[in-house]
């Protein structure tokens, strides 16, 4: 386990719990995965970007969340998570995470994102309000942690797809020979399986050349939907449920065993790659 997962345990473990008992959908990602997107976002965006993220950081005070930080890119990675713990504050922003689109039905985001409250709707506002230089600075900093935050939302499958359960939050599940009783599916992919993922195979936190980067940042939020809605049909409820997943009743619990659990991880660690490389080709359209 490297330094920096250390550092996290305690933050993923406690995203995990949080998982459990959050009424309604759950946290995409933990503290690892988000602060690993955003670290690939910034080792690819141009030096002129890095320089006017880290300027917004420095006005992290006048968001006055003294218990949720963004002074730093991992801290940024997950305030809008962490901000959802506030109270009534912050409680408008609840439904900006997620947008479930069920995985039996023709895909389209027009139920999904009514008067734009999901996730794809508010990365495209976010990168219009930090693309206005005239917003305070405080508006901007706000704009660009959902940014970071929400781009990650968007890659999780399971924030994109549903099987009448909630994004799979209705689902308990054994993650191998790991049975907790409040495990559900969702937190499944939310956590454990997102840091197996990043933790094996080579490095993802790098400078990515031109030329494999541009054909995964290609797209729109639209696209990036889409892909990510027949991952969740194909992929994420196909391995919990096996067979046609549409002719398959959702169960009270299901079991990844280990041979799923290795299928599953490239699948994961595509996501956050592009999850990263996106991210970091909105910072460019928004500062660059």
């Amino acid at each position: 386990m490297t330094a920096y997962l250390r550092r996290l345990f305690p933050i993923a473990r406690a995203a995990i719990i949080a998982v459990a008992l959050w009424p309604g959908p759950a946290l995409a990602y933990g503290a690892y995965g988000h602060a690993t997107i955003a670290r690939i976002a910034m080792a690819n965006v141009s030096p002129g970007t890095r320089l006017k993220v880290l300027a917004l950081m420095k006005q992290a005070q006048t968001l006055e969340t003294p218990s949720c930080k963004a002074a730093t890119i991992d801290d940024l990675s997950v305030w809008p998570d962490c901000i959802r713990g506030l109270g009534p504050r912050f409680s408008y922003t609840a439904s900006w995470h997620y947008q479930n689109v069920g995985v039996c039905d023709a895909f389209t985001l027009k139920p999904a994102c009514k008067d734009g409250n999901c996730v794809s709707a508010q990365i495209d506002r976010d990168v219009k309000l930090l693309r206005d230089r005239t917003l305070p600075s405080r508006e901007r900093l706000m704009s660009l942690a959902f940014l970071v935050h929400f781009v990650g939302d968007l890659h999780m499958p399971l924030h994109a797809g549903d099987h009448g359960d909630l994004g799979g939050n209705q689902v308990k599940a054994s993650y191998g020979i790991y049975t907790p009783d409040w495990l559900n599916l969702h937190g499944v992919w939310d956590t454990p399986l997102a840091e197996r993922a990043i933790s094996d195979g080579p490095p993802m936190i790098r400078r990515y050349p031109r030329e494999e980067a541009a054909p995964i940042q290609a797209g729109s939020t639209e696209d990036w939907s889409r892909e990510a809605w027949q991952i969740s049909r194909d992929v994420t409820y196909r391995s919990a449920l096996g067979g046609d997943v549409c002719a398959t009743a959702v169960p009270a619990r299901v079991r990844l065993d280990d041979r799923t659990i290795n299928d599953l991880i490239p699948v994961q660690r595509r996501q956050i790659e592009r999850a990263g490389l996106r991210l970091a080709r909105l910072l460019d359209e928004a500062l660059g």
